[in-house]
């Protein structure tokens, strides 16, 4: 009787330990997706994120998601709900890295640790003028920037093409918003990163058109930002360099001397032009061997889209603008005129006028 009753109860208890490890294939695997999402480290590049005030946790999931923080929407709601986000959520702007471990992306969005610093670059500032701002605003050494700037190594993995020196030309100029402290590696990350962002994909197919690689096409860029002050002017002097590049001729750019100097000259005088250096474009032929400032998109677009016409020479004017010509002649026609304009503003006028 007791050994019947025994095997009863022992049958009737074992289904019991097998049924707390019936957990469904489906579940364990969101658990585990989940754990290793939000335990997970990741070197991807950092993007800024805003998360509006009054916000809710869903509007907050489709910016990560948007901005490729997080790549599983779902999952994260149901995680950042477990740790109790949706009451706590803050609103600002963060750095965040792209598939960033859902664990810092919670905690940082919980404590409202956002961006604290603001650092603008205008077009047209070379690597070693961004330097002295990164020291002057970042605190970031100038040597560590430059260094950083011509890592090699960075560079190969911030996928910049093999002939590039340098970051030169591929630091995006706009107004970033930067965590606290942030270094001279993460901050040539996030400028170069925001560089690939604005590259519209159409433009990668406009290449193959103007006969450029991307490296070529963002040293024209950056000629056309450093000669520019009016900006309908942009395609015209696009035109008038890729001209002169299909003609065989030398591009003769006053900013290329004054870049193979390594300081910025007030003016190029005829005594300049003779400086020893591949980025001096009245020696050599062709395009310097990299970008020579910080091409904005503007300049970027009138590289890929020249105005279609047949100039060959410009010449500024006193307010910025720039005279076109097709021929030499009419280019010495326009120099004169320039000159005049030149000695009638600084002539001396009638009393009373």
């Amino acid at each position: 009787m007791r050994t019947r009753n025994a095997e009863r109860g022992t049958r009737n208890r074992r289904p019991i330990f097998p049924a707390l490890f019936r957990v469904p294939t489906s579940a364990f695997r969101v658990l585990l997706v989940v754990a290793l999402a939000a335990c997970g480290r990741s070197d991807g590049p950092r993007v800024t994120v805003t998360i509006p005030a009054g916000a809710s946790l869903e509007a907050a999931v489709d910016s990560l998601t948007a901005s490729r923080v997080i790549d599983r929407p779902g999952l994260f709601r149901l995680y950042a709900r477990l740790r109790g986000l949706a009451g706590s959520l803050k609103s600002g702007v963060y750095l965040l890295r792209q598939d960033e471990a859902w664990s810092d992306v919670v905690e940082a969005l919980a404590r409202g640790r956002g961006v604290e610093q603001r650092f603008t670059v205008r077009e047209g500032l070379r690597l070693g003028e961004i330097a002295d701002l990164a020291q002057r605003g970042l605190r970031i050494p100038r040597d560590s920037f430059l260094d950083a700037a011509q890592d090699s190594a960075l560079l190969a993995q911030l996928g910049l093409p093999d002939q590039a020196a340098s970051a030169e030309g591929y630091l995006f100029p706009t107004t970033y918003l930067l965590p606290l402290h942030i270094g001279a590696h993460e901050l040539v990350r996030v400028m170069t990163h925001q560089f690939s962002q604005q590259w519209s994909p159409e433009w990668q197919a406009r290449l193959d058109s103007v006969h450029f690689t991307r490296h070529q096409l963002v040293t024209l860029a950056s000629i056309i930002e450093s000669e520019v002050r009016y900006d309908p002017d942009r395609p015209f002097i696009s035109a008038v360099y890729q001209n002169r590049l299909k003609r065989g001729m030398r591009l003769e750019a006053d900013p290329t001397v004054s870049y193979a100097y390594g300081r910025r000259l007030k003016r190029v005088w005829e005594k300049n032009l003779a400086v020893r250096s591949s980025y001096n474009t009245y020696l050599h032929a062709g395009l310097p061997p990299g970008p020579i400032s910080q091409p904005g998109r503007a300049s970027l677009a009138a590289a890929l889209y020249p105005a279609d016409v047949p100039f060959l020479y410009f010449v500024a004017q006193a307010d910025g603008k720039h005279i076109f010509s097709a021929t030499y002649a009419e280019h010495l026609a326009a120099i004169r005129r320039v000159k005049e304009m030149r000695r009638a503003a600084r002539a001396p006028r009638p009393p009373g006028r």
